[in-house]
């Protein structure tokens, strides 16, 4: 019929991607946020994590934790595993993945970089994974790494740059991350983050309750998070 089975206003949606078994992160893995730290291009992906129960959905609330007052955001593509692989060759690597979504991976600085730098604990307080607003196959994606990549902050541009910027593309993540795990199905692979994010602002700039994050990506969307 072209209409919408449930009308959007009276439906709640969900991460695409609620409870997977691995969130891997990839860490400076765009150029232009490796030039605004004025440090090296790395020369192998720098992986960490978050747990699974950082997620949320594309439109829910980012709680700010009482234990921090430096949380920022970082917009990055996200790729979802579709097919179970170990020591996956990179000239296959695209066949292990099912589509691609919109990811924040809010991060609290102050425990990132100060406190011991607790990357883990930094990266995963509670809500600090919004994930959305749906799963985009990679048929319907015409060339991943030449796609616009945003994010806004109050209705203010933050962050603009293209996954053209990438360092280390998908397939070279793929097969580099599954020298060392295997990856299954609804695994979720955040690929790192462009320039402009807070911490790296003059002066920093970090979120505050009441806040408004939107982070979009050219033919897979946008999510839009309000920090309470």
């Amino acid at each position: 019929s072209g209409q919408h089975r449930v009308p959007r206003g009276t439906a709640r949606l969900l991460a695409p991607i609620g409870d997977p078994q691995k969130v891997i992160c990839v860490g400076l893995n765009y150029r232009d946020h490796c030039l605004e730290q004025d440090i090296k291009v790395p020369k192998e992906p720098i992986i960490f994590s978050k747990f699974p129960s950082a997620i949320i959905g594309p439109f829910d609330d980012i709680v700010h934790p009482e234990e921090s007052s430096e949380v920022d955001w970082e917009v990055e593509l996200a790729a979802v595993i579709g097919k179970k692989g170990r020591h996956i060759k990179e000239s296959s690597a695209l066949d292990h993945v099912v589509g691609f979504t919109v990811a924040n991976d809010v991060s609290a600085r102050d425990w990132q970089m100060k406190n011991g730098r607790q990357w883990l604990l930094g990266k995963t307080f509670d809500t600090f994974c919004p994930l959305g607003p749906a799963l985009v196959t990679k048929e319907a994606v015409a060339d991943v790494h030449n796609l616009s990549i945003r994010c806004s902050v109050n209705g203010q541009l933050m962050q603009d740059s293209s996954t053209q910027q990438l360092i280390f593309p998908l397939p070279k993540l793929i097969a580099w991350i599954s020298q060392f795990v295997t990856l299954v199905p609804g695994d979720i692979l955040l690929t790192g983050t462009p320039s402009g994010v807070g911490v790296f602002q003059k002066p920093p700039v970090f979120l505050k309750r009441g806040d408004e994050v939107r982070c979009e990506i050219e033919e897979l969307g946008a999510i839009c998070n309000r920090v309470v």
